[in-house]
């Protein structure tokens, strides 16, 4: 913040902007980073995307293109509903939309990797806490925890191995 003011100063006194805009300035950014202040720390911050995964009509062929396009990797394929594209630090997960609820193609979820989760122990527990303070449902699994999000598509969150 200290930067940000400074660096206003300087173009006030170099002719830059006006008194005036220098004024507006400084208040926009004093009311921007009040309003930050009050937002509540997150018990665990998201680090990356851990995987998107998707609905698709065939596995297969969307792993023929993925791979033969991008040239991501195949890393898991248990030839039947789904395996795993990896490319970079990231993973791409396509799933037969038929061995699925709903059944319909598209996103099914995206999974967010928490700081952490794999090195303390109580960043798990303060995150379910901290959605059950927010009212929602919780669906648990081994490595992660799924929730809702305000328009109903589901996020997941844990370790690097979710």
């Amino acid at each position: 913040m200290e930067q940000i003011i400074g660096r206003l100063l300087q173009d006030y006194e170099r002719g830059k902007m006006t008194r005036r805009v220098l004024i507006q300035t400084l208040t926009l950014a004093a009311t921007a980073a009040s309003t930050v202040a009050t937002v509540e720390a997150a018990p665990a911050n998201a680090v990356s995307i851990n995987h998107v995964s998707m609905q698709v009509a065939d596995d297969r062929r969307t792993r023929d293109f993925y791979a033969g396009l991008f040239g991501m990797q195949v890393t898991e394929d248990d030839g039947k509903t789904q395996c795993r594209l990896t490319f970079g630090d990231h993973i791409l997960i396509p799933r037969n939309a038929s061995s699925r609820p709903g059944g319909r193609t598209g996103i099914d979820h995206i999974a967010y990797t928490l700081a952490n989760w794999d090195t303390d122990k109580s960043v798990r527990p303060a995150m379910e806490a901290e959605l059950k303070r927010r009212g929602l449902k919780i669906r648990a699994t081994e490595n992660s925890l799924h929730v809702q999000d305000p328009d109903g598509f589901e996020v997941q969150m844990g370790g690097k191995r979710q």
